[in-house]
């Protein structure tokens, strides 16, 4: 059986066409689904969190699902758990929380709704799909959260300055800290929902 996947996203200048998938630009909060009705899976990580028209995107991404065809949706929850060292024990940890915080406020500036993770069951339902479940989890410690958070800082780290949110030093010293292992960072909770379209009735749009 023939398999064809496509990734979609407002910018695509990142993603490599040509890895047995093809690229489109689209905005999901905008342009109608491509290809709507054939879809077996559409799949969303961390995108419905920035987007302010969540509903028009997530009705969107259901409209391209063929009958029975299923969307997975995972969005972080950072309202249930804001801290990155949950063991707040030490001016290393504190500071790590702090610039979280920072974040956190940057997001919000930008528009991102840092309690989402916890709503797509709900909106899952109110798009006509069934079958619908969740589940959450986040990890503490480890490799790959002191990547992400060394990779996150450095990426926005003229944000924080330039909002007065943190220094120069704070931020150097917090990722010395990263990359010395000395901190149990964590992330919020990845929130995963997914549900069925119906054989009978296509999700309307909006």
């Amino acid at each position: 059986m023939r398999r064809h996947v496509l990734a979609t996203d407002i910018d695509p200048s990142w993603l490599k066409a040509g890895d047995g998938y093809e690229v489109h630009r689209h905005d999901v909060a905008a342009d109608p689904p491509p290809e709507p009705g054939t879809f077996d899976l559409v799949h969303a990580r961390l995108v419905l969190v920035h987007i302010p028209d969540r509903a028009r995107a997530l009705a969107t991404m259901a409209a391209a699902l063929r009958p029975g065809g299923r969307l997975l949706v995972e969005d972080a929850d950072t309202a249930l758990q804001p801290l990155a060292c949950l063991d707040d024990s030490g001016p290393a940890q504190r500071r790590a929380n702090r610039l979280r915080d920072a974040v956190r406020e940057l997001l919000t500036r930008h528009g991102a709704d840092l309690r989402y993770g916890r709503t797509p069951p709900r909106a899952l339902h109110e798009a006509g799909l069934v079958d619908v479940a969740a589940a959450g989890s986040f990890p503490v410690g480890g490799p790959a959260c002191d990547r992400l958070e060394a990779a996150t800082i450095r990426h926005v780290r003229g944000e924080p300055l330039a909002a007065g949110l943190a220094d120069d030093a704070e931020i150097d010293a917090h990722l010395a800290a990263v990359h010395a292992g000395e901190l149990d960072l964590t992330l919020a909770p990845l929130i995963s929902a997914w549900g069925r379209r119906p054989a009978e009735h296509p999700p309307a749009l909006g």
